[in-house]
């Protein structure tokens, strides 16, 4: 089998350091909770042979490139329907898997952000993320209130996952190699089903804090609610990277009364 050609538009850097890949697999942290573990943008498969060695998982593959699904498909031929030729983010995971899931990956760095949207939506059913990502995107998705980088990805993840940064890459671990250190982070789902708030409008009301980040929540969210209706509250005086989950859900109660108030 020919190797696979790493393609700058999908943004692929294939991992090619064995002990990197292993230690990423070996993160994943099942305790009963899952047995589907869905892996985005195999490449060449070396976080695969991994997991396709560990007889508790059953392990899918997702790639947009058909060039890599090819190679896989000879690589490992009982895969069969399990290995898929397409997009991640348009992946229906309702129809296509059954029950609780794990998704892992050394994710493209050009849709970081989008996968994990796309985890959010479906938290219901992935109970796990274990992934590599640039560092930086890592570094905001771990972040806690009060630094440059927490913002909309950091709250929106915490508010219904663990997160914890794991470890650094370095570039020298990939071909080709990226031009930014990479961070690998592991999600695990809490127990949070439904947030005590309006939950479309907590995400309206996180949204606009950061959109304008660099004013008061008083100004930032005169979008969703005028000011002659906010009350006197001492969390409109900060700016959104002061406020925790519980503070943001807090705040998402206040605002649903107060647009209730004539």
């Amino acid at each position: 089998m020919s190797l696979v050609r790493a393609k700058k538009h999908l943004g692929q850097h294939f991992l090619t350091d064995k002990n990197i890949a292993k230690k990423i697999v070996e993160a994943l942290n099942p305790e009963d909770r899952f047995q589907l573990v869905l892996e985005v943008g195999p490449g060449m498969g070396v976080l695969s042979d991994f997991l396709l060695q560990d007889r508790r998982y059953k392990t899918w593959m997702i790639d947009l490139d058909a060039e890599s699904v090819a190679y896989l498909a000879g690589k490992y031929p009982a895969m069969g329907n399990k290995l898929i030729l397409g997009d991640f983010l348009d992946l229906n995971f309702s129809s296509t898997f059954n029950g609780p899931m794990a998704i892992i990956g050394n994710f493209p760095y050009n849709i970081s952000s989008q996968i994990l949207f796309k985890v959010l939506d479906n938290r219901h059913q992935v109970v796990e993320v274990v992934g590599m990502f640039q560092k930086e995107v890592a570094e905001r998705c771990t972040a806690l209130p009060g630094g440059k980088e927490y913002g909309i990805l950091s709250v929106f993840l915490q508010a219904y996952y663990e997160v914890q940064y794991l470890f650094t890459v370095k570039a020298g671990a990939f071909n080709p190699p990226p031009k930014v250190l990479s961070g690998v982070i592991r999600l695990l789902r809490n127990n949070t089903v439904a947030l005590n708030c309006n939950e479309q409008l907590f995400w309206k009301v996180v949204k606009a804090g950061f959109n304008q980040r660099r004013k008061t929540l008083r100004n930032a969210l005169s979008v969703i609610i005028s000011k002659d209706k906010m009350k006197n509250h001492p969390l409109l005086e900060l700016r959104a990277e002061r406020l925790g989950v519980d503070d943001f859900v807090m705040l998402t109660n206040e605002i649903e009364t107060w647009q209730h108030n004539r």
